[in-house]
């Protein structure tokens, strides 16, 4: 039977220590944990750590994007290199995989990269995820890696995500750890604490929005902390962490890229007509169409919300929108048919 995928993203402060060193403590209980899961599981490990571990190379580093860069540059050797050294041992190859944002808003390169994972699992190799820092045009990137974690997770049809945080998993006002979740919704945003590691880009507030992508798309997400024993086996069965538990309906993979990978173009504002209708897989008619942001082309995806502002779906433009008036003139014309619509 084919095994299912399993994405686990360790942030920065989860494998790095306060100095910036990669903590090889952990880097070994990853390897060690991950080689018993590999039986059972496509696994693609997402990492970040590379520009913590390289600034520390860097006179007077002060974060600009250039040292960032820098820092990537030299950090992501020495992260691949220490991961190499604990997960050889178990007789476990790794490779490399540095990405871009465009890998996954261009369909064919995804595509492409999914053979190449395929590839790789068929030959027991690992990849190791990261953003390609050096390269990356700040204006085409990923949030952070927790972006990047999903994006794989949802194009790849993942199980389940497993973030590691450096906190057990989403605290409560007394700083209790809260077992689960069955809808991320705003009063459960309002827990995450505002502020973020001194390591890393994210925080919880950027855990939970990707996990309920992910949860938006049927896999399980689980948000844990790597200092307890043998969390990533916990975290995989349930047992520790917050467990945000996924929606459970079918989404096609084409659906899912157009849903997460894509980019998205613009925000289209529609009446309540237009979402009741949408809600009953139906088209999205130029007449239920009350604002759009910026001009769309033909295949251009698009988000669409309600009167409130809520985001509820996005798709694929089927016509040319260049502003109001002009699609208001074709009334009964599609923007975007019912199979281009994917709810979230």
């Amino acid at each position: 039977m084919k095994k299912p995928v399993l994405v686990i993203k360790f942030g920065s402060a989860s494998i790095t220590t306060k100095e910036g060193d990669i903590d090889e403590r952990i880097v070994l209980e990853i390897a060690r944990q991950t080689a018993q899961l590999q039986k059972h599981y496509n696994i693609v490990l997402v990492s970040s750590g590379a520009v913590a571990a390289g600034k520390k190379f860097l006179v007077n580093y002060a974060g600009s994007l250039s040292e960032r860069k820098a820092a990537a540059a030299i950090g992501n050797p020495l992260l691949v290199r220490t991961y190499s050294t604990y997960f050889k041992p178990f007789k476990i190859a790794l490779a490399q995989s540095l990405c871009e944002r465009q890998h996954f808003a261009n369909r064919e390169q995804f595509l492409q990269l999914k053979d190449t994972y395929q590839e790789l699992w068929k030959n027991n190799v690992i990849p190791i995820a990261n953003e390609n820092d050096v390269v990356s045009n700040k204006e085409l990137k990923f949030s952070d890696n927790d972006e990047l974690a999903t994006l794989i997770a949802v194009g790849f049809g993942a199980e389940q995500i497993l973030f590691s945080t450096s906190v057990p998993g989403v605290l409560d006002e007394k700083g209790v750890v809260v077992p689960e979740i069955r809808t991320i919704d705003r009063e459960v945003l309002l827990l995450a604490r505002k502020e973020k590691s001194a390591a890393g880009l994210g925080g919880m507030t950027s855990k939970l929005n990707f996990a309920r992508l992910a949860n938006q798309m049927g896999i399980q997400a689980v948000i844990f902390s790597m200092l307890t024993t043998d969390g990533i086996l916990k975290a995989v069965r349930g047992e520790t962490g917050t467990i945000c538990r996924p929606q459970q309906k079918k989404v096609s993979s084409r659906n899912k890229w157009m849903a997460s990978g894509s980019l998205i173009k613009a925000l289209v504002h529609v009446d309540a007509g237009a979402v009741k209708a949408i809600q009953d897989r139906k088209s999205l008619l130029a007449v239920g169409i009350v604002a759009v942001n910026q001009r769309l082309e033909m295949g251009e995806v698009f988000q669409i919300c309600d009167a409130n502002g809520v985001v509820f779906a996005v798709a694929k433009a089927k016509i040319d929108v260049v502003d109001l008036p002009s699609i208001h003139k074709k009334k009964n014309m599609a923007v975007a048919h019912a199979d281009d619509i994917v709810l979230l």
